[in-house]
């Protein structure tokens, strides 16, 4: 009996030391896994550092520069999760601050403009977001227990100032997380941010395979507990819980670059039309957004219904239309209707005071906070 109960205490030990990673993960984001009713998009964006006059990287805030911009979308139906790289160099109109790059949005307005900012260029509804630290890569790789990949060239670059050191020569690595965060961030290959897109892409795929790996189960919690504290997020345990539904089905993981082309000064200009086809085909949620969405323009600038009814339609909802109405005086834009769809249609467009009622159509009453 004694012999049993030290081996009891023994497993329990190991248990708890196991599990001890991911256990603030838990607290927060603890959910049982469920199956979603229709897709569930993440907008996954990593954040550069802030140095200071030392050259060492300020405490982080997630306020710098993105440098990874990725859109997962996890498809319950097709037992799949699909990645949308959007290039840090995209060049788009960020809303409130005029064109410029991608990357820019989140410094200006935090991830709440980058999120506007990417359903603007994509057409693609997003339900949550998660900023990663620059550490985040070397934590998750590290507890990953390493990431096998193809390097195709040799890799060599030093900055000093901000700590990077790349020396990678070509053939099959498994990459620390150090060495990953070279591989990542390297961008002098002729190509630029577009290959360092496909390295992105090569990467996840094949994190996403050493994760899904039965031999590394006893890994999931040590990788929760790297995300964890290496990430800002606004995801819901509702969402989490259709995630953790998705990912345990063993989804395929497959990976798309923005449809565009280079542009001048090395930025990349998009492709309206190759990603209205994309959005169609591989990103658009079935049967999502379906309410009637009725604009009124009350307080806001001449053209905001119209323009507001464009970003709609490009986001997928299936019935917008404009009322004509008095101008009066509105300072903040009322979102009356249904709660789920009231509060989607208030996540999608960034702005606006939800009230719930039992109505069968959305109606927004664009104030002067319209944008």
């Amino acid at each position: 009996m004694p012999r049993f109960r030290v081996l009891v205490a023994l497993a329990l030990a190991g248990v708890t030391a196991l599990f001890a990673p991911a256990a603030p993960a838990l607290l927060k984001y603890g959910a049982l896994p469920r199956t979603p009713d229709a897709p569930i998009t993440l907008l996954l964006a990593g954040t550069t550092p802030n140095y200071v006059a030392s050259a060492t990287a300020a405490p982080e805030d997630y306020t710098g520069l993105t440098d990874t911009i990725v859109l997962a979308q996890f498809r319950p139906a097709e037992r799949e999760v699909r990645l949308l790289n959007i290039p840090r160099d995209t060049w788009t109109n960020i809303p409130g601050w005029g064109y410029g790059k991608i990357n820019g949005a989140n410094p200006h307005g935090g991830p709440d403009l980058l999120v506007r900012a990417v359903q603007q260029v994509t057409g693609v509804g997003v339900d949550g977001y998660a900023l990663l630290s620059l550490r985040a890569l070397r934590d998750l790789t590290d507890a990953a227990g390493g990431v096998p990949v193809t390097v195709e060239k040799p890799m060599r670059y030093d900055d000093n100032a901000a700590k990077l050191h790349i020396n990678l020569m070509p053939g099959e690595h498994r990459l620390n997380g150090a060495q990953a965060e070279g591989f990542l961030r390297f961008r002098h290959d002729g190509l630029g941010d577009i290959g360092r897109v496909r390295r992105q892409q090569a990467f996840l795929g094949a994190l996403s395979a050493r994760l899904r790996s039965p031999l590394n189960v006893w890994r999931l919690p040590a990788v929760a507990g790297a995300l964890d504290r290496n990430v800002r997020t606004n995801v819901a345990r509702e969402q989490v819980a259709g995630m953790l539904g998705v990912l345990l089905t063993r989804p395929n993981v497959s990976t798309t670059l923005l449809p565009g082309a280079f542009g001048p000064g090395g930025t990349w200009t998009p492709d309206r039309a190759g990603i209205r086809a994309l959005v169609q085909e591989r990103f658009r949620a079935p049967n999502a957004r379906t309410a009637t969405v009725v604009l009124r323009n009350v307080a806001a600038p001449n053209g905001t219904a119209r323009r507001t009814k464009a970003r709609l339609d490009g986001l997928g909802y299936a019935d917008v239309r404009i009322e004509n109405v008095e101008r009066a005086a509105q300072p903040a834009t009322l979102i009356r209707g249904p709660s789920v769809a009231a509060q989607a249609v208030a996540r999608d467009l960034g702005f606006g005071q939800v009230q719930a009622d039992d109505v069968d159509a959305v109606t927004v009453t664009l104030g002067a906070d319209a944008q």
